[in-house]
């Protein structure tokens, strides 16, 4: 099998001690391929020097994180402008709203997404959103920036059926996650209803580990305990599963 983890920190810090090794586990497991999302200027060189040692399995995207849009944004989104003009990314992202943790910079951070959705369509990539407590306040930018080239992912999807069809009919695809093999996630009432063509597979680990690891460190090779439960909720084969979302990962990120 080879799957894609479309959404994945794997520079992050907390994989420094056995960067190599998890990696390793990732392809043993079958994760060939990784999309790895930026976080803000902070997060870039390891991002890239990760991109570097594992060039054919690691792929980096570049833009501003809802959580790391402040009062000097304009600073973090002209050097993730300055990038795209430097080198190939496969998307821009993570970019979107959290309303979770602090509505301070809404303004700001409806600004930065403008200004991302506006880099999206000026280099033909496609956007990766974050969400958190903000579908539709996000939806509704999307909404006003859709063109007809707009598209992209609402990275780690939870929301509900009708959020789901909006998202869809905005032309973007679902990210599913560890949150899909939670009890309580909810999307056993979503996913039944949805086409394998909308859906990409991701960790987004460290974050969000599946069952039977939740609450535990993520990482890559638990990618196939999502992949399982998805097929599981769509009453299809896992093989399945496997080739079309990596063939969607494949075709959204020109991978």
């Amino acid at each position: 099998m080879h799957l894609t983890d479309s959404h994945a920190h794997v520079y992050s810090e907390q994989f420094k001690p056995d960067r190599d090794d998890m990696l390793n586990r990732a392809y043993e497991a079958g994760v060939q391929t990784i999309v790895m999302p930026n976080i803000d200027h902070t997060s870039i060189d390891g991002m890239l020097e990760t991109e570097a040692r594992f060039p054919q399995q690691c792929f980096a995207m570049i833009g501003l994180h809802p959580c790391s849009v402040g009062k000097d944004f304009e600073r973090e989104l002209y050097q993730v402008e300055e990038w795209l003009g430097r080198r190939p990314f496969a998307a821009v992202g993570e970019c979107g709203l959290d309303l979770y943790w602090d509505k301070t910079f809404l303004a700001q951070q409806q600004e930065a997404l403008r200004v991302q959705i506006s880099l999206a369509k000026t280099h033909k990539l496609p956007l990766v959103l974050h969400t958190r407590d903000a579908f539709t306040e996000t939806a509704d930018l999307i909404e006003q920036g859709q063109d007809g080239t707009l598209r992209g992912v609402f990275h780690c999807f939870s929301g509900t059926p009708a959020e789901a069809e909006r998202a869809l009919k905005l032309g973007f695809k679902l990210g599913i996650g560890g949150v899909a093999t939670f009890k309580n996630g909810g999307l056993d009432k979503v996913l039944p209803g949805l086409g394998l063509e909308h859906l990409l597979l991701e960790t987004d680990c460290p974050y969000l580990a599946p069952v039977p690891h939740r609450g535990k460190r993520n990482e890559p090779a638990y990618l196939p305990l999502i992949a399982r439960r998805v097929a599981e909720l769509l009453g299809r084969d896992v093989e399945e599963v496997v080739e079309v979302t990596t063939r969607n990962a494949r075709e959204l990120f020109n991978l």
